[in-house]
């Protein structure tokens, strides 16, 4: 399997950006796509969550009310709308796959594969 991500870039504060993630490969293996973000000299923080072809959207606690997960099963695509940024998601972010019974969205361990990040940087 594997993840491009795009769309990161500057942005002003209380703007907008939306990532993508194509998925390509063996994406029958995958059973869930994730975001994660990194910003310097932090752990990697778990965004959002969705799976591929069951209900539900997961998202942690720092971007509830102004993320949105989506997913395009037709493209094999995955994207976050960030809106109301702040300077605190200034961050590398990645996408990631998760295949089935790997346990929970938040958790790194529990995808299999990673995209190459995109930077998204937010001015204040």
């Amino acid at each position: 399997v594997q993840l491009q991500a795009s769309g990161g870039g500057l942005v002003q504060a209380g703007g907008s950006l939306r990532l993508s993630c194509a998925a390509s490969g063996r994406t029958s293996s995958l059973y869930a796509m994730g975001w994660f973000r990194q910003a310097p000299g932090k752990e990697r923080e778990f965004v959002a969550g969705i799976p591929w072809y069951a209900s539900g959207t997961y998202y942690g606690g720092s971007v509830k009310g102004r993320f949105t997960i989506s997913r395009d099963n037709a493209k094999n695509t995955v994207y976050l709308q960030m809106n109301s940024l702040t300077p605190d998601d200034t961050a590398v972010y990645y996408c990631a796959g998760k295949p089935p019974g790997t346990g929970v969205y938040e958790r790194t361990g529990a995808y299999a594969y990673w995209g190459q990040g995109t930077l998204v940087t937010v001015s204040s």
